[in-house]
């Protein structure tokens, strides 16, 4: 039996810092770490990862190919999608439904990690593969299933957004819609939170929002927000 992590999160939520960071620390507690980037889109990791999914498919030739990106848009196809979904997130829909067809190349490379090491994945950062879309699902259960793994969710939500009633709301629904898509254990994980201060004083002490118990409290805080008042 494996242990690992699925990070996920919005871009920019700190998904590969996070790897990196707990690739440093697992070695400290006496845990081998292997750490499998399935972003097709990260062109630069700071990280030795024990599997790329750039050795399968890589984002820049899907573009090329489908004429999608900011090198790409003139075929009729890519100009009518791009009416309703943005060509990066179609190519990485594309690229994911590519590695669930390809599932055996991911676990031929895995395989030598079972003996010994912890697994982190990381994932891209649109969030409608997470709650939306099936392919990414289908790709952690089959390995789930197939290599006796057992994984937990790491949901990486920008500690800024507390600051922003709205926007805070939109997080936890975000993560909510998460959790119950992946049916995997989750486990919120605010990132950044070192910043938080830069963005002037919260509303409530920083427990209200790692609990979100009762939102109520939110309402006097949203109605104050001249942001909101476009939505009324």
């Amino acid at each position: 039996m494996v242990f690992g992590q699925v990070v996920i999160g919005p871009p920019g939520s700190g998904k590969t810092t996070y790897c990196n960071g707990m690739s440093q620390f697992l070695p400290l507690i006496g845990r081998k770490v292997a750490i499998i980037n399935l972003d097709p889109a990260n062109d630069s990791l700071p990280y030795d990862c024990a599997v790329n999914i750039e050795d399968l498919i890589k984002l820049s030739d899907v573009m090329n190919e489908h004429s999608l990106g900011p090198n790409g848009g003139q075929g009729l196809v890519s100009k009518i999608v791009a009416l309703y979904l943005s060509d990066t997130w179609i190519c990485l829909v594309y690229c994911m439904d590519y590695l669930e067809k390809n599932i055996d190349w991911l676990e031929s490379r895995l395989k030598p990690l079972l003996k010994d090491h912890y697994l982190l994945f990381d994932f891209p950062g649109q969030v409608e593969l997470f709650f939306l879309h099936s392919n990414a699902k289908n790709v952690i259960m089959k390995l789930m299933k197939k290599l006796d793994l057992r994984l937990t969710a790491i949901h990486l939500v920008d500690a800024h957004l507390c600051s922003d009633p709205g926007k805070y709301i939109s997080a936890l629904l975000l993560s909510l819609s998460t959790m119950l898509h992946l049916e995997l254990p989750h486990v919120n994980v605010f990132s950044k939170i070192d910043l938080i201060e830069s963005y002037g004083k919260l509303a409530f002490n920083l427990d209200y929002y790692t609990d979100a118990q009762d939102l109520s409290y939110l309402q006097r805080c949203l109605e104050q927000d001249p942001r909101a008042a476009r939505y009324r």
